[in-house]
């Protein structure tokens, strides 16, 4: 259903669902409550339909939200793992197969969140005291993948963020693959979800201070070439 990055467009989200707001008739949504995470407390996943579009669509918003709830469009995240029911035959398979991809999706989350938990220690050994817990729908950077999850662990001191983040594809396709970020202003990393998080964040810190380095060389060797260029002009 989805083959390339253009349905992670957060814009392109917030559009869709202003839309939905001019004829909500239009409009079918089942929700599935994820209770008792390790980070993240709690997140609805909704399956959001609209017939006149010919779209069905995945948003996590976070918390845990009954039938009736009213969400505003930048209370949910666009998470590009889809339901796919085309093969259904009739409508007892087509709720086999829901439940089955609901599941799937399920399992996501929870293992990316238990994996998020198992990361906060190295980052408050490694990263800096005081790692908080963000639960934004959107981040202050941009990251290579859609994220999985409106959680992030927030090291300040390092101005580091890390999120779960997954593979766009549908549910029909099996589990998606999950992975966790680790992003720093300009520089991002994802690491796989089985890799172990204290490497992953000495890794990371290493990439970062080299990434610096790197930087602070390229701006001195500019700030060089400016200073011979202007001895050039002031000789002239």
């Amino acid at each position: 259903m989805f083959k390339d990055d253009k349905s992670s467009d957060p814009g392109q989200a917030e559009e869709l669902l202003r839309r939905a707001l001019l004829d909500e008739s239009s409009a079918v949504t089942v929700s599935l409550r994820i209770d008792g995470l390790p980070v993240s407390e709690s997140v609805t996943v909704i399956f959001y339909a609209r017939r006149d579009l010919g779209t069905l669509q995945t948003y996590v918003t976070p918390g845990s939200r009954g039938a009736g709830s009213v969400l505003a469009a930048n209370e949910l995240m666009r998470v590009p793992c889809d339901l796919d029911l085309a093969d259904a035959e009739d409508r007892e398979e087509a709720e086999r197969l829901y439940v089955e991809q609901a599941k799937l999706l399920r399992d996501a989350v929870l293992s990316a969140d238990v994996v998020l938990g198992v990361w906060r220690e190295p980052l408050l050994e490694l990263a800096g005291r005081g790692v908080t817990v963000d639960h934004s729908v959107e981040l202050p950077a941009r990251l290579p993948m859609p994220r999985l999850l409106p959680t992030a662990l927030v090291a300040p001191d390092a101005q580091l963020f890390v999120t779960p983040v997954c593979s766009a594809r549908t549910l029909a396709e099996g589990r998606p693959p999950i992975g966790i970020a680790c992003t720093q202003q300009d520089l991002t990393q994802v690491y796989p979800l089985s890799d172990d998080p204290e490497r992953c964040v000495v890794d990371f810190m290493e990439k970062a201070a080299d990434h610096a380095r790197a930087f602070a060389e390229r701006l001195a060797h500019q700030e060089a070439s400016l200073e011979r260029f202007l001895e050039l002009s002031d000789a002239a």
